[in-house]
Protein backbone atom coordinates (compact mmCIF):
# COMPACT_ATOMS: atom_id res chain seq x y z
CA UNK A 1 0.00 0.00 0.00
CA UNK A 2 2.83 2.58 0.87
CA UNK A 3 4.18 1.88 -2.30
CA UNK A 4 1.10 2.36 -4.81
CA UNK A 5 -0.71 4.80 -2.63
CA UNK A 6 0.78 7.26 -5.51
CA UNK A 7 -1.25 5.30 -8.15
CA UNK A 8 -4.52 4.38 -5.85
CA UNK A 9 -6.41 5.73 -2.98
CA UNK A 10 -5.77 4.26 0.42
CA UNK A 11 -9.50 3.91 0.95
CA UNK A 12 -9.46 1.51 -2.22
CA UNK A 13 -6.24 -0.55 -1.32
CA UNK A 14 -7.62 -0.99 2.28
CA UNK A 15 -10.92 -2.56 0.65
CA UNK A 16 -9.08 -4.61 -1.99
CA UNK A 17 -6.77 -6.15 0.62
CA UNK A 18 -9.12 -6.37 3.50
CA UNK A 19 -7.38 -4.06 6.00
CA UNK A 20 -8.11 -0.58 7.81
CA UNK A 21 -7.31 2.28 6.80
CA UNK A 22 -6.28 3.06 10.92
CA UNK A 23 -4.44 0.13 10.74
CA UNK A 24 -2.22 0.92 7.47
CA UNK A 25 -1.47 4.50 9.25
CA UNK A 26 -0.72 2.93 12.56
CA UNK A 27 2.22 0.73 10.89
CA UNK A 28 3.76 3.78 9.00
CA UNK A 29 3.79 5.42 12.27
CA UNK A 30 5.74 2.34 13.86
CA UNK A 31 7.91 2.34 10.60
CA UNK A 32 9.10 6.09 10.98
CA UNK A 33 9.57 5.76 14.59
CA UNK A 34 12.48 2.85 14.07
CA UNK A 35 12.85 0.05 16.25
CA UNK A 36 11.30 -0.23 19.10
CA UNK A 37 12.51 -0.75 22.74
CA UNK A 38 12.00 -4.29 23.23
CA UNK A 39 12.88 -4.90 19.41
CA UNK A 40 16.35 -2.82 20.08
CA UNK A 41 17.19 -5.08 23.28
CA UNK A 42 16.59 -7.92 21.72
CA UNK A 43 19.24 -7.03 18.76
CA UNK A 44 21.29 -5.69 21.86
CA UNK A 45 21.11 -9.04 23.57
CA UNK A 46 21.58 -11.28 20.06
CA UNK A 47 24.88 -9.78 19.30
CA UNK A 48 26.23 -10.30 22.62
CA UNK A 49 24.92 -13.83 22.56
CA UNK A 50 26.31 -13.91 18.80
CA UNK A 51 29.66 -12.57 20.48
CA UNK A 52 30.14 -15.43 22.87
CA UNK A 53 29.15 -18.18 21.22
CA UNK A 54 31.67 -17.15 18.69
CA UNK A 55 34.66 -16.49 21.01
CA UNK A 56 34.00 -19.74 22.29
CA UNK A 57 34.41 -21.57 19.05
CA UNK A 58 30.68 -22.43 18.89
CA UNK A 59 30.75 -24.38 21.72
CA UNK A 60 29.02 -22.89 24.31
CA UNK A 61 25.38 -23.68 24.78
CA UNK A 62 22.64 -21.08 26.25
CA UNK A 63 24.26 -22.22 30.51
CA UNK A 64 28.03 -21.35 29.36
CA UNK A 65 26.68 -18.33 27.11
CA UNK A 66 24.42 -16.70 30.28
CA UNK A 67 27.37 -17.78 32.50
CA UNK A 68 29.90 -15.87 30.20
CA UNK A 69 26.93 -12.48 29.87
CA UNK A 70 26.63 -12.82 33.86
CA UNK A 71 30.18 -12.00 33.80
CA UNK A 72 30.49 -9.28 31.69
CA UNK A 73 27.72 -7.67 33.71
CA UNK A 74 24.87 -8.24 31.51
CA UNK A 75 22.06 -10.37 33.47
CA UNK A 76 19.74 -12.55 31.59
CA UNK A 77 18.16 -15.83 32.49
CA UNK A 78 19.22 -18.78 30.55
CA UNK A 79 15.66 -19.04 28.82
CA UNK A 80 16.24 -15.63 27.23
CA UNK A 81 19.93 -16.90 26.06
CA UNK A 82 18.10 -19.54 24.56
CA UNK A 83 15.60 -17.84 22.44
CA UNK A 84 18.56 -15.78 20.90
CA UNK A 85 19.88 -18.82 20.09
CA UNK A 86 17.22 -20.41 18.41
CA UNK A 87 16.37 -17.56 17.04
CA UNK A 88 19.71 -16.86 15.34
CA UNK A 89 20.41 -20.64 14.97
CA UNK A 90 23.28 -21.13 17.28
CA UNK A 91 23.73 -24.54 19.17
CA UNK A 92 26.23 -25.98 21.55
CA UNK A 93 28.12 -28.73 21.51
CA UNK A 94 27.68 -31.19 24.31
CA UNK A 95 31.00 -32.97 25.15
CA UNK A 96 28.80 -36.30 26.12
CA UNK A 97 28.75 -38.86 23.95
CA UNK A 98 26.81 -41.84 23.74
CA UNK A 99 28.56 -44.84 25.50
CA UNK A 100 26.65 -48.47 25.73
CA UNK A 101 27.15 -50.03 29.20
CA UNK A 102 28.77 -53.23 28.61
CA UNK A 103 28.60 -54.08 32.29
CA UNK A 104 24.98 -54.72 33.90
CA UNK A 105 26.05 -55.01 37.42
CA UNK A 106 24.24 -57.59 39.86
CA UNK A 107 22.21 -56.31 42.92
CA UNK A 108 23.67 -58.31 45.36
CA UNK A 109 26.88 -57.70 47.10
CA UNK A 110 28.54 -61.71 48.26
CA UNK A 111 30.93 -62.50 46.42
CA UNK A 112 32.39 -65.96 45.54
CA UNK A 113 36.94 -66.69 46.12
CA UNK A 114 39.08 -65.66 43.09
CA UNK A 115 39.79 -69.33 41.70
CA UNK A 116 42.65 -68.51 39.61
CA UNK A 117 44.04 -65.61 41.77
CA UNK A 118 44.24 -63.43 38.56
CA UNK A 119 46.64 -65.90 36.89
CA UNK A 120 44.87 -66.28 33.83
CA UNK A 121 47.86 -68.41 32.31
CA UNK A 122 47.80 -71.11 34.26
CA UNK A 123 50.37 -73.31 32.23
CA UNK A 124 47.59 -75.54 30.07
CA UNK A 125 45.53 -75.15 27.59
CA UNK A 126 42.22 -75.04 28.29
CA UNK A 127 42.56 -74.47 32.03
CA UNK A 128 41.26 -70.89 31.97
CA UNK A 129 38.59 -69.21 29.56
CA UNK A 130 38.27 -65.50 29.82
CA UNK A 131 36.16 -63.45 28.37
CA UNK A 132 34.89 -59.62 27.84
CA UNK A 133 31.98 -57.64 26.31
CA UNK A 134 32.42 -54.70 24.14
CA UNK A 135 30.93 -52.72 21.81
CA UNK A 136 31.32 -51.58 18.01
CA UNK A 137 29.98 -48.68 16.42
CA UNK A 138 28.57 -49.28 13.11
CA UNK A 139 26.56 -47.42 10.82
CA UNK A 140 23.43 -48.64 11.87
CA UNK A 141 24.65 -47.93 15.41
CA UNK A 142 26.16 -49.67 18.46
CA UNK A 143 26.24 -53.30 18.69
CA UNK A 144 27.85 -55.53 21.38
CA UNK A 145 30.85 -58.14 20.55
CA UNK A 146 31.91 -60.67 23.64
CA UNK A 147 34.99 -62.53 23.17
CA UNK A 148 36.15 -65.88 24.40
CA UNK A 149 39.89 -66.35 24.85
CA UNK A 150 42.06 -69.31 26.43
CA UNK A 151 44.52 -67.80 28.94
CA UNK A 152 47.12 -69.77 28.59
CA UNK A 153 47.50 -69.39 24.50
CA UNK A 154 45.56 -66.52 24.28
CA UNK A 155 43.33 -67.59 21.24
CA UNK A 156 40.07 -66.33 20.29
CA UNK A 157 38.14 -69.31 21.15
CA UNK A 158 34.51 -68.14 20.39
CA UNK A 159 32.69 -64.68 19.48
CA UNK A 160 29.38 -63.30 19.25
CA UNK A 161 27.60 -59.88 18.32
CA UNK A 162 24.06 -58.62 19.01
CA UNK A 163 22.67 -55.71 19.18
CA UNK A 164 21.42 -57.04 23.10
CA UNK A 165 23.93 -57.72 25.60
CA UNK A 166 22.36 -60.03 27.84
CA UNK A 167 22.76 -64.28 28.67
CA UNK A 168 22.14 -65.36 24.72
CA UNK A 169 25.51 -62.96 24.05
CA UNK A 170 27.61 -64.99 26.28
CA UNK A 171 26.15 -68.26 25.39
CA UNK A 172 26.63 -67.94 21.66
CA UNK A 173 30.34 -67.06 22.33
CA UNK A 174 30.33 -70.20 24.61
CA UNK A 175 28.80 -72.69 22.56
CA UNK A 176 31.61 -71.22 20.02
CA UNK A 177 34.50 -72.11 21.98
CA UNK A 178 33.34 -75.58 22.90
CA UNK A 179 32.18 -75.99 19.32
CA UNK A 180 35.89 -75.12 18.24
CA UNK A 181 37.43 -76.83 20.52
CA UNK A 182 34.94 -80.26 19.71
CA UNK A 183 35.62 -81.54 23.69
CA UNK A 184 34.07 -81.05 27.06
CA UNK A 185 36.04 -79.23 29.15
CA UNK A 186 34.89 -80.12 32.90
CA UNK A 187 37.63 -78.95 34.28
CA UNK A 188 37.80 -75.76 32.30
CA UNK A 189 37.97 -72.06 35.08
CA UNK A 190 35.32 -69.95 32.93
CA UNK A 191 35.74 -66.19 34.02
CA UNK A 192 33.12 -63.85 32.46
CA UNK A 193 33.43 -59.73 32.29
CA UNK A 194 31.58 -58.56 35.51
CA UNK A 195 27.72 -57.66 35.59
CA UNK A 196 24.58 -59.06 35.41
CA UNK A 197 23.58 -59.38 31.25
CA UNK A 198 20.45 -60.09 30.44
CA UNK A 199 18.87 -61.12 34.23
CA UNK A 200 21.65 -63.68 35.09
CA UNK A 201 24.90 -62.64 36.54
CA UNK A 202 28.08 -63.76 34.44
CA UNK A 203 30.33 -62.27 36.48
CA UNK A 204 31.93 -65.87 37.97
CA UNK A 205 34.64 -68.09 37.48
CA UNK A 206 33.05 -71.75 37.60
CA UNK A 207 34.81 -74.67 37.20
CA UNK A 208 31.26 -76.62 35.88
CA UNK A 209 31.09 -75.89 31.98
CA UNK A 210 28.48 -77.79 31.34
CA UNK A 211 26.22 -76.07 34.03
CA UNK A 212 27.79 -72.66 32.63
CA UNK A 213 25.86 -73.87 29.56
CA UNK A 214 22.68 -75.01 31.14
CA UNK A 215 22.36 -71.21 32.83
CA UNK A 216 19.03 -70.58 30.85
CA UNK A 217 17.56 -73.76 32.11
CA UNK A 218 18.45 -73.05 35.79
CA UNK A 219 16.89 -69.49 35.72
CA UNK A 220 13.80 -71.19 34.52
CA UNK A 221 13.79 -73.13 37.73
CA UNK A 222 14.25 -69.74 39.58
CA UNK A 223 18.05 -69.83 40.38
CA UNK A 224 20.43 -67.21 40.20
CA UNK A 225 23.78 -66.65 40.44
CA UNK A 226 23.87 -62.89 40.55
CA UNK A 227 25.94 -61.28 42.34
CA UNK A 228 28.90 -63.65 42.41
CA UNK A 229 31.57 -60.57 41.56
CA UNK A 230 34.92 -61.36 41.37
CA UNK A 231 38.54 -59.38 40.52
CA UNK A 232 37.79 -57.79 37.20
CA UNK A 233 38.88 -59.84 34.02
CA UNK A 234 41.79 -57.33 33.44
CA UNK A 235 43.57 -59.68 31.04
CA UNK A 236 41.50 -59.62 28.46
CA UNK A 237 41.05 -56.46 28.26
CA UNK A 238 44.59 -56.11 27.34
Amino acid sequence: MATEKANYSIRRMARLLDVTKSGFYAWMKRRSAGPSKRARAQRDLDAQVRRVHTDSDDVYGAPRVTAELARDGRCVDEKTVAASMRRQGLEGVSPRKFQPVTTLPGVDTYHIPDLVKRVWDQGDLDAVWISDITYLRTWEGFVYLCVIRDGCSRRVLGWAMDDRQDSDLVEQALRMAHTLRAMTPNDVIFHADRGAQGGFNWSLQHRYFQSILAARQRLRLGFSNRGLSVADCSASKR
